[in-house]
């Protein structure tokens, strides 16, 4: 598994956000991986098992998720950044509006 997984619920919808690109970008700002969200939202698979202490950013690509949904939206791309400060799993959801979002550390 990735150290590095994520969750993307739309909230206006009900719905998890399935289809939802997504990518891991290193501190160098290269893309270390990347995935779209399955059926549950989920997003699995995007990158090394193992990441090195250093900020981190996932970039979700909600405007084109939007665009599939024909819904209009405020935000074409949100970015998390986020600290990996030592060995271990990295679960940072993402909750989701067309106009609206928020994010923490899951389990």
């Amino acid at each position: 598994m990735s150290a590095v997984t994520t969750h993307v619920l739309d909230t206006s919808r009900g719905h998890p956000a399935a289809g939802l690109a997504v990518r891991l970008v290193g501190p160098d700002g290269t893309t270390l991986g990347q995935a779209r969200t399955d059926d549950d939202g989920r997003a699995l698979d995007l990158g090394p098992d193992r990441l090195d202490p250093a900020d981190y950013r996932l970039v979700f690509d909600t405007g084109g998720y939007f665009d599939r949904l024909g819904t209009s939206s405020l935000y074409p791309e949100v970015s998390v950044t986020f600290t990996v400060t030592g060995a271990g799993h990295y679960h940072v959801p993402l909750l989701l509006s067309a106009y609206g979002y928020s994010t923490y550390r899951g389990s």
